[in-house]
């Protein structure tokens, strides 16, 4: 999971990129190949294998925020690509380097399955301890797995997955928290409508393509029916979590998300404005439920400094402000006031 730093230097780092990927691509597997490489290529087979093992992973590392592990598996893969994009007989005397990035790969993986086996050890208590917490799944889980276990990129994918999967399949007992402390965001929209409709047409599209697919590519008709079947659970999972997980300002907190793929909690001194009828900014983070038009938030909250929050695949982004669309205005008003917030 890469994510790409905002700044023109990234959008010039991953422009080189494309062209040392493309112009070695060109040397070795192009027409012009026989006449552009000279008789003793020694030189130039080192000088791709410098470009795809080094200067490939460092502008990947000027484009994107990698961690050290990452960027030991890019210089790995740049190894075995270059083992498969060089002739084999011009990577001959290289062939210790090819050698080199499956170790350096093989380490790494061995490194996420050891994380993996670590996560799994630590369920037991993890359960335990969310039992003990009275907030949600959706801002309970991560948290309380990252008190035994350093965050980690595959971890987060993981349990955002494993959320995905919780909503999906074993929350239908759970009912949606009322009281005076909760506001819901979907109620007056046709979100959950919207959601049902994305199920439906899968299931058409599944039971409709798949037969036909099968006979003319059975292994390609296996990986749609997979991707379908993942995506069915996505959608009910979505529509659960948005169920299950209204507004609340409860405990000093503002705990605010919109199904599986948008979710902030943060405490309520760090809100420095809110603002009614106001116009949303560009870099505004919208908890807005999606209609038959498209909606405006009624409301913009301004935070004293960029405050966490967590999107798609548990990737997290700073944000200044955020915009809510709610089903009770009046009550999120008084609910602010209550707390010492003016609006």
């Amino acid at each position: 999971m890469l994510v790409m730093r905002q700044t023109n230097y990234a959008k010039w780092a991953l422009a080189l990129l494309m062209l040392v990927l493309i112009s070695n691509f060109l040397l070795y597997r192009s027409p012009l190949s026989t006449m552009v490489i000279p008789e003793e290529t020694f030189l130039v087979v080192s000088g791709s294998l410098l470009d795809l093992a080094l200067v490939a992973p460092l502008l990947v590392l000027a484009a994107f925020r990698l961690t050290i592990k990452q960027f030991i598996a890019f210089v790995a893969g740049g190894f075995i690509f270059a083992r498969l994009l060089i002739p084999k007989y011009y990577f001959e005397p290289f062939e210790v380097f090819f050698y080199v990035g499956l170790g350096l790969e093989a380490l790494i993986l061995f490194a996420e399955l050891a994380l993996i086996g670590l996560l799994v050890w630590h369920i037991p208590k993890i359960r335990q301890s969310m039992k003990q917490q009275a907030g949600s799944p959706l801002f309970t889980l991560m948290p309380t797995v990252y008190e035994r276990i350093k965050p980690n990129p595959l971890i987060t994918v993981i349990l955002s997955e494993a959320l995905a999967f919780y909503y999906a399949l074993f929350a239908w007992k759970k009912k949606p928290e009322e009281g005076a402390t909760t506001i819901s965001l979907h109620k007056n929209t046709s979100v959950i409508a919207f959601n049902i409709m994305l199920i439906h047409a899968i299931v058409i599209e599944t039971i409709g393509i798949h037969w036909w697919l099968h006979e003319k590519s059975p292994v390609l008709s296996i990986i749609l029916l997979v991707l379908n079947i993942y995506s069915v659970i996505y959608f009910i999972g979505e529509i659960q979590a948005i169920r299950l997980n209204p507004l609340s300002i409860k405990e000093g907190r503002f705990n605010v998300s919109l199904g599986l793929g948008k979710r902030m909690s943060v405490p309520l001194d760090s809100i420095q404005d809110v603002r009614w009828g106001a116009k949303a900014d560009k870099d505004v983070l919208a908890f807005v439920a999606q209609d038959l038009e498209e909606p405006e938030p009624q409301v913009i909250i301004d935070f004293k400094t960029p405050q966490q929050a967590v999107l798609f695949f548990g990737r997290s982004k700073d944000v200044p402000q955020i915009g809510l669309k709610v089903d009770d205005p009046e009550k999120l008003k008084n609910l602010l006031k209550e707390n010492g917030i003016p609006s």
